[in-house]
């Protein structure tokens, strides 16, 4: 007995009614001790794990479907499968089965199934009464046929024994029959009962029955009965659709005929189930579960059997590549591969993963790349479906890919590429097919699905070659559809909502809320990668030009990616967008609005609201020091003034923080010159150093104010500028009669640095300038720091640094 014919596939039934796929192993019929009888063991062929043990009840209902299905319960609830690949293997175990329940093998159910509460009802009645007695298949007993089939349906003893009655001496062929006779008479009355009969054996549930009514000669008969629904009018045309307008194409020749049919025959049931058949109530779902895996197994059965054929499947792919193809047949051969993909879905976890292997090593994806840039729209739609496929299949697979293309071809034809250009191109005014691709680009650049064990350099990878050689592609039409700031001042011309930028198209629009939608989440997702973006092309500017749309929905795209750039809380960001006053056009925007209470209105404020609850330092100074005389009208929220006192609190610190280190210079002075007379026995306990008292500051605060004052007109290298090291670097210059004291003395210049613990420490700073490092204390002067010049310091106070903000 060689291995191919015990060769199964273990299934089970699950909640939803579809069959679970439990593992492929061998099945054997022996004796097993601890279930004291004859049980069907299946071990797995990958690694001889037991898949099922399950003993051979003398009560248990067998079912044999299909020639190579055997299903039965085990409990309740709970149905199991075993579904041979050959034939007489499952010949082989139904006789063991028959032989231990004392059955006939040429049966198809080996029991009854008869639950307690009729078991019961049927041990009351006659025994006569347990059987079904067919009257004869005739013209004019075709009503009391369909009385009897109609009224069996609530019972499912009576049930199981219709379908024995119906089984034997071709009954169901007769009926057939008689269908054509009573269709050439134009016999209304009976094509109306007929359908009631052919309606009520589907309902029956079983696959033996539905073995005759789907084969070749009978299909055709059981369609034309199903067309003349009494509650019609006039009777459907159904075999009209399925012989002259649905076609069957073989984009390669099969030469299966087994294969062939079985296609045919999957199409034809699927349309029985889809189409003819009315939806069944909440109490009628369960009477097609058998139809329902009727179909699941050819589906399972057809892929098998297509995947094994590698000759069919390269000759497809080749000819799908190959440029001498005609247009039309190049559309049926994609189609053709739509529809083999979703008939994979049928296959379970395992199996799916097989079929996509076999799939990309073929060349899937190569002759995607292809297919994908034609100008046909209706190949690039099946294109795109079978794309998505394989992206929710396997991302790293798809990725893995792309990531090998620079070595072979140009960047304008990769496939990532390919697939923007699609999105931006998309002729569809609902833009239906960008939204699809934009949602397979966000699954192929999610970082969350890049953490595979395999590969851990996949993230880091994907994304450099993402934003190297894709990015622009996809930045393209935004850069495009805005201008430079100054520009878009110069065309509004002091108008408040025109849009020069953007032109009035609804689908131009919609697709730059698809690409900042896709930048959002990059904003969020790829931290390093798209800050180094947006910093190098000024991208955040040329978002916000698209806050003067017309149409609020994109200004609100503008809005979200700013509010996401903020949300990440980055002193880089705030930095930059500090720098190019980018909160200008959201603060026009919000002006313009008005008093309108719409959702642009409520995102500007949460933006405001977010900075102030976050209490976002450097973003709070440049609003209130650059914004506020225009923002502090709006009382209707405390936003703004919110952000005001948050200001003035820190400001305030700052101050505080201010006096508390800084002390007049001429006070210093006197200090030290007290210092230098002072006799070196003095004790070391005797006070060094005079403070000024606290309430003399603001005094001294003043004439220091009127120094800065007179400073303002210096050069710029008065002003601070901020070191590598994080410190700020003052450079100061005194004219010849500042410099110079009333002895006609040089000032001296000098360096210090303030340390962490208050004492002086060594500089490397060049004379004539002062570093100070902001992180640490204030300014201090110290006792060491020795003035020559006393005098020249109290005539010119000039001579003090300027402090920057």
């Amino acid at each position: 007995m060689s291995d191919t014919r015990r060769r199964v596939k273990v299934y089970t039934l699950n909640e939803d009614r579809q069959w679970d796929d439990r593992g492929t192993g061998h099945v054997s019929s022996t004796f097993v001790e601890r279930l004291k009888g004859i049980s069907l063991l299946v071990r797995a062929e990958s690694d001889g794990s037991l898949l099922l043990e399950s003993k051979i009840s003398p009560n248990t209902a067998y079912q044999k479907q299909q020639d190579t299905l055997i299903v039965w319960s085990e409990a309740e609830n709970y149905d199991l499968a075993l579904s041979f690949q050959e034939k007489a293997g499952c010949d082989e175990i139904w006789e063991k089965i028959c032989q231990v329940q004392g059955k006939d093998p040429a049966l198809e159910i080996t029991q009854d199934p008869i639950d307690e509460s009729e078991e019961e009802r049927f041990e009351e009645m006659p025994e006569t009464s347990h059987l079904v007695e067919l009257p004869p298949c005739e013209l004019a007993r075709l009503e009391e046929i369909a009385d009897l089939v109609t009224s069996v349906l609530s019972s499912p003893i009576r049930r199981e024994k219709l379908a024995l009655a119906l089984m034997s001496e071709g009954y169901m062929k007769k009926l057939l029959q008689l269908f054509q006779v009573c269709e050439d008479l134009d016999n209304r009355e009976g094509l109306h009962h007929l359908y009631e009969i052919v309606r009520g054996v589907l309902f029956l549930n079983k696959a033996a029955l539905f073995e005759v009514m789907f084969s070749d000669d009978c299909i055709m008969d059981v369609v034309g009965c199903l067309e003349y629904d009494p509650a019609l009018v006039q009777p459907k045309r159904h075999r009209e659709f399925l012989t002259k307008t649905a076609k069957f194409k073989e984009v390669i020749p099969i030469t299966d005929s087994e294969l062939r049919q079985k296609i045919h025959q999957t199409y034809r049931v699927q349309y029985i189930q889809d189409i003819i058949l009315p939806t069944p109530s909440v109490f009628e779902e369960n009477f097609l579960s058998t139809l329902t895996s009727f179909i699941f197994f050819n589906k399972v059965e057809i892929v098998s059997m297509l995947q094994e054929d590698e000759k069919f499947l390269t000759e497809v792919f080749a000819q799908l590549t190959d440029e001498a193809t005609e247009d039309g047949k190049r559309r049926e051969l994609v189609n053709f591969f739509k529809e083999f993909c979703a008939f994979s879905q049928t296959l379970q976890p395992q199996n799916r993963d097989a079929f996509f292997k076999t799939l990309a090593n073929l060349g899937i994806l190569p002759a995607l790349e292809i297919v994908m840039g034609m100008d046909d729209l209706q190949v690039r739609a099946a294109a795109t479906d079978i794309f998505s496929y394989l992206v929710e299949f396997s991302p790293s697979m798809v990725r893995e890919f792309v990531m090998q293309e620079p070595q072979q071809t140009d960047d304008d034809v990769l496939l990532i590429n390919v697939v923007i250009k699609q999105m931006i191109c998309d002729s569809d005014p609902e833009l239906g097919g960008a939204v699809q691709l934009m949602g397979l680009l966000r699954t192929l650049i999610d970082p969350e699905n890049m953490l595979t064990p395999t590969n851990k350099t996949e993230k880091t990878e994907f994304l450099s070659f993402f934003y190297k050689y894709c990015m622009q592609v996809l930045t393209a039409p935004l850069l495009a559809n805005t201008v430079d700031e100054k520009k878009s001042k110069a065309l509004q011309e002091g108008s408040t909502k025109i849009n020069p930028v953007c032109p009035d198209n609804f689908q131009t629009a919609q697709l730059l809320a698809l690409i900042l939608e896709l930048l959002t989440f990059c904003v969020e997702h790829h931290t390093y990668h798209i800050k180094t973006y947006i910093m190098n092309k000024d991208l955040l500017r040329r978002i916000l030009v698209l806050m003067n749309s017309k149409h609020t929905f994109l200004a609100l795209c503008a809005l979200r990616f700013m509010r996401r750039i903020i949300g990440q809380k980055d002193e880089y960001y705030n930095r930059y967008i500090i720098k190019g006053n980018l909160f200008e056009p959201v603060i026009n925007t919000l002006l313009d609005n008005g008093t309108r209470y719409n959702l642009l209105n409520s995102a500007i404020i949460e933006l405001f609201e977010f900075i102030k609850v976050e209490d976002v330092k450097s973003l709070i100074a440049h609003i209130i020091d650059n914004y506020y005389k225009a923002l502090e009208s709006i009382e209707y929220v405390q936003t703004f003034k919110g952000l005001k006192g948050r200001y003035e609190q820190e400001k305030d610190r700052q101050t505080l923080r201010l006096n508390r280190y800084r002390r007049d210079a001429r006070t210093l002075d006197e200090d030290e010159e007290m210092w230098f007379h002072e006799d070196e026995d003095d004790d070391e306990g005797e006070a060094v150093e005079k403070s000024r008292p606290e309430e003399e500051f603001p005094e001294s605060y003043g004439k220091y104010m009127e120094a800065k004052k007179v400073k303002e007109s210096d050069d710029k290298e008065n002003f601070p500028t901020q070191t590598p090291t994080g410190s700020f670097k003052f450079t100061f210059s005194h004219s010849a009669g500042a410099a110079n004291g009333a002895n006609g003395k040089p000032a001296a210049s000098h360096a210090a640095s303030a340390s962490p613990n208050g004492s002086p420490a060594k500089s490397d700073a060049t004379p004539g300038t002062l570093v100070v490092k902001t992180a640490m204390v204030g300014l201090v002067d110290y006792p060491d720091d020795e003035d020559e010049e006393e005098e020249d310091e109290e005539q010119s106070p000039r001579k003090r640094p300027r402090l920057g903000s």
